[in-house]
């Protein structure tokens, strides 16, 4: 894949920087992609990669020429990311040194703001570059918020029930945002059957920490239902430097669309 567009041989940091650099943005990004670890992903196709083709066209009703008939192609258009950071150099000489406590967040914390990017996009859309979200298309009305924690199994098992209801195959995942994550895990420290294990039972697949997701979602994991497509996958490319400071960023193309809107079911947040 060519990745000469990052300019990563002009940046004035060494190999080794650079693998600390992709380290601490991949240890980041492990935990917190978790779109996914529950969709369909094809690629990475490469930077050059800018649209996936639809089987779809749309009739043109004029021709610049008598007698000729046109239909236009339908493509859905990669939108390319980016997240700026930046590095200290004196922290990037100290990670040259042999430091373990070099101050690289930045890229830890710019890997954290493109995961909860994509992992909206893919749950919620993103109408300025034509994706439409999972909860967006799904045709199940969503499933409202109670004041107990606990019922949480019940609205879990009531989305399952709803997937089953109109055909859809298990097993199934919960992709929960960071409020309803912490709120799982929190009550199955309490006594009797931990909540966490007991909604893993009822979906027969994972409960997934999703940064961006709003409330919850239950989906299919059988497949083909929810697409993906990278060119260029995340990234680290080098912008500028001055005396202090190397500047950086993170950067990635994708598109993201629903072939089986039926397959997802939302629980609404708190705020809905």
């Amino acid at each position: 894949m060519n990745m000469n567009h990052l300019l990563r041989a002009h940046a004035p940091v060494s190999d080794g920087n650079w693998e600390s650099i992709d380290g601490e943005a991949a240890e980041r990004l492990v935990v917190s992609l978790g779109a996914r670890k529950i969709v369909d992903f094809a690629g990475p196709f490469g930077w050059d990669h800018s649209a996936t083709d639809l089987g779809r066209v749309d009739h043109v009703a004029d021709s610049p020429v008598e007698g000729v008939r046109a239909r236009r192609r339908r493509v859905l258009p990669l939108v390319e990311t980016r997240v700026d950071f930046a590095l200290s150099r004196e922290e990037l000489l100290a990670d040259d040194r042999g430091a373990s406590d070099a101050d690289l967040d930045p890229a830890g914390d710019a890997a954290l703001v493109m995961a909860e990017l994509e992992n909206t996009a893919v749950f919620h859309g993103w109408e300025e570059v034509g994706i439409q979200g999972i909860t967006q298309e799904s045709p199940h009305r969503h499933i409202p918020p109670t004041a107990d924690i606990e019922d949480y199994r019940r609205r879990v098992a009531r989305a399952v029930e709803m997937l089953l209801t109109c055909g859809v195959d298990g097993p199934y995942a919960l992709a929960v945002g960071s409020r309803d994550y912490t709120a799982v895990t929190e009550t199955a420290e309490h006594g009797g059957f931990p909540l966490f294990d007991h909604l893993r039972k009822i979906l027969g697949g994972p409960i997934i920490w999703t940064p961006g997701v709003r409330g919850g979602v239950v989906l299919s994991l059988r497949g083909g239902d929810f697409l993906f497509e990278s060119g260029q996958d995340i990234a680290v490319g080098y912008d500028h430097h001055d005396a202090r400071e190397v500047s950086f960023y993170l950067e990635q193309s994708f598109n993201f669309r629903v072939a089986s809107p039926e397959a997802a079911v939302a629980l609404a947040p708190d705020d809905e």
